[in-house]
């Protein structure tokens, strides 16, 4: 029988060696695990406090004064600033590590991302692109400059990200959109559009003035990096394609993309992947790496 020298609370030397040693790897593993914070953001102009997840990658001794990029992730209709981590790609974290970006997930009801003429509570526009871009510069480890920062969402978050990127291209160097609602025009009495701009009937001139193959005219080639995905199968496809041939006319370089699928996570789950290498090879181009 082997022999164990003991310690006072009689357990082998050895085995309290090896649990030391597990504590450690455990300790340093939750160490390096990408950091999931839901926190409050508040916007003056609408006077309220916005829910927001802010996803940052790892902290080691070697990246303690990195400075990261930042994706931000704009939810569809119905939707929150959950829904992208519980219901479309649950490892953000990992890949946050992995890429070395900082992700932030906000609330936006069914704003559409826009500055409603209306109702005073419905200001997303200037709570997204400003508000809320302050409030992460000034609290996370962030480039705070257009090339560290880009814009994505998934259906009306597709629309929002190319609508505030369109709209200010001096706060965003790269934009995305997938199965974006690009023109809602066609879809009147739908995701509660009405409640933000009019009836569409009675007030035709703020429709066309707030969607976004109607911003087209605010960029030129070269402003934005541009990426745009819709499934082939999704009821927005048409205005995505609509979009594509005005920015074509307009001569503005962009990538297109369609592939089997439909308007559902399943779709985004596998999209963002793209958009994700996209942003990098942008920022990279930026030289952030």
């Amino acid at each position: 029988m082997a022999n164990f020298v003991t310690t006072k609370d009689n357990i082998p030397i050895q085995m309290k060696q090896l649990l030391l040693i597990s504590m450690g790897l455990l300790m340093s593993l939750g160490a390096l695990a990408a950091k999931v914070d839901t926190v409050m953001v508040h916007s003056t102009v609408m006077n309220k406090d916005i829910k927001t997840v802010v996803i940052t990658p790892a902290e080691t001794r070697k990246t303690r004064d990195r400075r990261y990029p930042v994706v931000y992730l704009l939810h569809g209709a119905t939707g929150n600033c959950k829904y992208w981590l519980e219901k479309v790609k649950s490892n953000l974290p990992e890949i946050a590590d992995e890429k070395g970006m900082i992700f932030v997930t906000p609330d936006a009801l069914n704003s559409w991302y826009i500055d409603s003429p209306i109702n005073k509570k419905l200001q997303y526009e200037t709570f997204t692109a400003k508000e809320l871009v302050s409030y992460i510069d000034s609290h996370y480890k962030t480039i705070a400059d257009r090339k560290g920062r880009a814009v994505t969402g998934l259906s009306m978050g597709g629309h929002g990200a190319l609508y505030l990127a369109f709209r200010h291209k001096d706060t965003y160097g790269a934009c995305g959109s997938m199965s974006g609602g690009v023109d809602f025009r066609p879809f009147p009495q739908n995701w509660e559009i009405k409640y933000s701009l009019g009836e569409m009937a009675h007030n035709r001139k703020r429709w066309d003035a707030n969607v976004v193959v109607n911003q087209i005219g605010r960029i030129n080639n070269h402003d934005l990096a541009i990426t745009i995905d819709c499934g082939e199968g999704d009821f927005f496809l048409e205005v995505n394609k609509s979009l594509h041939e005005r920015l074509l006319g307009r001569g503005i370089d962009h990538d297109f993309t369609t592939r089997p699928g439909g308007h559902n996570p399943q779709y985004w789950h596998n999209a963002i992947d793209y958009q994700l290498l996209f942003f990098q090879k942008f920022f990279e181009a930026n030289g952030i790496r």
